[in-house]
Formats: C-alpha cells, structure tokens, sequence
C-alpha cells in the first residue's frame, strides 16, 4: 500500500473495545515454564502446583488463653461460692495447676486451662472459682491448620498473609509460573531519549509501557527506538517473538509513516485495527505466530489508555491470572463530560474532598490524545459507555483509578 492510498482509506470501521479485546485474547499462550522462588520473592506470583501442608499448625496442644494448666476433673462443680482449691506447681498431676500464658505448649498430665481471670492466687495457693471442661481453653494440634491440608491450587495468586501461611507450614520456598516476557518496542524516526532537537521528541511511550508490565507482573525488555522503515520494523518485531507478547509504541495509524499494522499483517496476522474508543483509537492487534502483538498509539494519553484495555488483560491470561477490577471512587462531577455515541470514552479527571467528605471529579481533559500531563496529573478517568452520549454536571459517576490497578 503506498502512502496516499494508506492515507486515504482511513478506518474502514471501529471495532468495539471489549469485542477487540477478545479477540487479542483468544491469541495468548499462557506461561508453561515454572521457578522455585523465596517466600520473600514470592509476592504477587501465581501458585503453579497445589501446595499442601507437610506439618501441622499448631504441632502442639497450646493455651489459649492466660491463666493455669489444669485437669479439668479437678474443677468440676468449682463456683464462686465454693472455689476448687489448687496448689500451684511445675508440673501437673491431681490437685496441681502450672501457670501458662497465651501460646504456651499444654504440660504433660493437663487437659484444659483455667483463665487467670476466674482465679484468685495466694503464694502457691489457687483458688478457681469456674469449671472448665475437657479441652476447654485449649488450642488442638492442627487447630489451625491440619498437617496434609490443601492450602493453594494452581492459578491462586500470592498475598503477604498467604506466604505467611507457607511460612508456618514449614517452606521456604513455592513453585510459581514463570512471569510472562514483553517486549517493548517504541518506534518513530522523531524519537530521542535525551536532549532533542528541534522537531524530535523524547521517548516516554516506550518507557511508560515497560514500567506498567513490570507493575501488571510481567517482566519487560525496552528496546531502543526503531526508525519508521518497514525492513527495520519487521526486523525488530522477528527479533523479540521468543517473547510471550510484543508490544509496539507508536506508528498504528493511517499516516504515512504508520506502517506498523501492514508489517506485521505481512508475517503475521492483524485482528484489530482500530478500535471505538478516545482517546486511542488507532490501536491494531494481531499476532505472529503464537506471539500477540499489540500495537499502541503514538500519543501519550492514547498509549496509556490502550496499554490498561487490552496490556494488562493480556498479559494476565499469560500469567494465569485474572485482572483484578479497577479500583473507583463514587464523585460527583463538577462539569458535563461529552461523548460521541458509539465510541467508548476515557475522561481524565482529578478529585477533591469538601468538608463532609463528599468527592468532587473534575474534568481535566476528554480531547488532547498528547498531553501527558493530563494523565500524570488526573487521579483517575471516568468511563462513558458507548451507548452513552456523556454525563451531566452534577451527575454521580464511578471514577476508575487505573494508576493504582495491579
């Protein structure tokens, strides 16, 4: 295609975003490749064998609350009007009590514990003033846990409180899926990554993807900036496709120089091109091979917004995990957001707190696919539906804080 007649045929039509995304989504290959790491490391990865308990929590009989080690036979019908009469000693047998605290491993011959706070002591003398049964105040072996216990199947993903529950179990160690590998590759023959020119720009597409899979659990390779030539592309796409997914910033419109699509259509295979959303809609994703490729906008808001669409969810199904919802806040907005019907739309907000604690959106931006300020400085977005034509001012709206999404 030369470049007027590329120029030209424009967008034959949009595809609907969550209609795109299931497309690049039936592309992905999830990770097969597993690594015994560190509990320490092990946050956030995804479980990539059952785990099972070898020993028990607790693996002894413990106090459950402060106070003596007993034989309960030796408190029955203990009142406040006719305590049961105790001396206090190191071990336990009939008619003895051992003082214990919260914890504390049961002593042999005791079979339940008296809290402190039903007792009344006088040197070696313990007057108990309630019963307690058998077992009672005390903590079973396994109570926590039962020794061969299923603790995690594959595709469970890792908390802090998990991994402390391995800890107690006894590993140090857990089997995780590899994380996938992306490799980031921004194009444009106008891009520096220092010092530009006149008429040349600084890299930030690049570097801002790559930070994201590296937050989204992936692990990113930036590559340096490829020039706008079609041999050069395709050499450089051929180069990383030992990678899970292929990320290209940069070139997916219908420019003259936006020849990303049509290389990769070339060698592989383009699902998508062109997507009903703003800003963004020049994305295209495809494949070549078993590697997805997706190719993200040159402008930086546009970028930003197609790497949370369909990155994120992408590089999930690689990982054998889902991505967790966004997390929102409910805000009032303080002006009317717009929207094209059809097309849905990300309007970059910023939030404020009144008084009575009531949020405040205000629109920062809903056109300005360049200005990365208007992302860096917005806590969040708020999402118009395609079957929306915007809300008005006033109107309650759910403001998606996707700089905070893992």
């Amino acid at each position: 295609m030369t470049d007027s007649d590329r120029h030209r045929a424009g967008f034959a039509e949009f595809t609907r975003t969550a209609a795109a995304r299931e497309q690049v989504l039936g592309a992905v290959t999830p990770t097969e490749g597993t690594e015994h790491v560190r509990l320490r490391d092990a946050d956030d990865r995804v479980v990539a064998t059952g785990v099972t308990a070898d020993r028990p929590v607790p693996h002894y009989e413990r106090a459950a609350m402060d106070g003596y080690a007993v034989r309960a036979s030796d408190t029955f019908g203990a009142s406040e009007r006719s305590p049961a009469a105790l001396r206090v000693a190191d071990t336990v047998r009939s008619g003895t009590a051992t003082r214990v605290h919260t914890g504390s491993e049961l002593p042999e011959g005791a079979d339940a514990v008296v809290m402190v706070e039903s007792t009344d002591r006088t040197g070696d003398e313990l007057a108990v003033y309630d019963a307690v049964p058998e077992g009672g105040n005390v903590g079973p072996v396994g109570e926590d846990v039962a020794e061969g216990q299923r603790l995690f199947e594959p595709g469970h993903r890792l908390r802090p409180s998990d991994l402390g529950l391995l800890k107690a179990v006894g590993l140090d160690r857990v089997e995780v899926y590899d994380r996938p590998r992306v490799c980031v590759v921004p194009t444009g023959e106008e891009l520096v990554q220092s010092d530009p020119d006149p008429g040349e720009i600084i890299e930030t597409n690049g570097q801002t993807v790559a930070q994201y899979v590296e937050r989204w659990g992936g692990e990113a390779t930036y590559r340096d900036v490829v020039t706008d030539d079609a041999d050069t592309l395709r050499g450089a796409i051929e180069r990383d496709l030992d990678h899970d997914i292929v990320v290209t910033t940069g070139g997916s419109s219908v420019g003259e120089r936006d020849i990303v699509p049509e290389v990769v259509d070339e060698f592989g295979e383009v699902f998508v091109h062109g997507v009903a959303l703003k800003p963004g809609h020049p994305v295209a994703l495809g494949a070549v091979g078993d590697t997805p490729v997706l190719m993200l906008p040159g402008y930086p808001v546009a970028c930003i917004v197609n790497a949370v669409q369909f990155l994120r969810p992408t590089l999930a199904a690689a990982g054998h995990r889902e991505p967790a919802p966004l997390p929102t806040t409910e805000a009032r907005l303080a002006r009317k957001i717009p929207s094209e019907p059809g097309v849905r739309t990300f309007a970059r907000v910023s939030l404020a707190e009144d008084g009575a604690g009531e949020r405040t959106a205000t629109p920062t931006r809903t056109k300005g696919a360049g200005v990365l300020s208007s992302v860096a400085l917005a806590e969040g977005w708020v999402v118009v539906a395609e079957e929306r034509e915007g809300y008005a001012e006033g109107a309650t709206v759910a403001v998606e804080e996707w700089e905070g999404c893992r």
